[in-house]
């Protein structure tokens, strides 16, 4: 007399199929977790308390503020003060999201020694235009930097970013991300303050 197969071996072929979409699902949420638990500030850079990389971009054709044509990025340009560089583009959605912060940053250093600049990254000169039509343009110069070369120079993750330059020419602070008014008051703003102070 035959014995009747027993059913538990299908039950492992089945469990062996499910095997590795269940790894796939674990690493999945693993890596869904670790995309939010970190905070991009903490991305180091190598050219804190080092020179800022010599910069020489084509001003924003047709942009003006006051005016008067807003001048491209230049070492020629660059007067011994405390300058703040911002990476922007029209495309960046967190761009958008920080202007208003730009917009109080240029009202909170106006006069006193500071002055705000834009580096336009990988952007459409049609495009960066409309951006800062509608939302105002708080920058005393803006550079285009179709190709992203200078960005890759001054060791830009991504957009936006901000950096905090000496008189002296030297990186004293990078802020990664959008600000807030919040992180202008609380990080940024001290952070200039420093850098004034040197």
């Amino acid at each position: 007399m035959s014995e009747t197969p027993s059913s538990e071996p299908r039950q492992k072929p089945r469990l062996v199929i499910f095997l590795p979409l269940i790894l796939f699902g674990a690493l999945a949420l693993l890596f869904l977790f670790r995309l939010f638990a970190g905070d991009p500030q903490k991305l180091p850079s190598a050219l804190i308390g080092k020179p800022a990389p010599t910069t020489n971009l084509p001003a924003l054709p047709g942009l003006s503020r006051n005016g008067q044509p807003v001048p491209g990025i230049s070492a020629a340009n660059a007067p011994g003060e405390v300058t703040v560089l911002n990476v922007f583009a029209s495309w960046c959605v967190p761009c958008r999201d920080e202007h208003p912060a730009l917009i109080e940053l240029d009202k909170q250093i106006a006069g006193k020694g500071v002055r705000l600049i834009g580096l336009n990254y990988k952007d459409r000169n049609e495009a960066a235009l409309k951006f800062l039509a509608e939302l105002g343009n708080p920058y005393s110069a803006v550079g285009v930097d179709a190709s992203g070369r200078t960005g890759i120079d001054w060791g830009v993750y991504g957009v936006p970013e901000t950096f905090v330059v000496r008189a002296d020419g030297s990186i004293a602070y990078k802020y990664v991300g959008p600000l807030s008014l919040q992180k202008l008051r609380d990080t940024l703003l001290p952070e200039i303050e420093k850098a004034k102070g040197r």
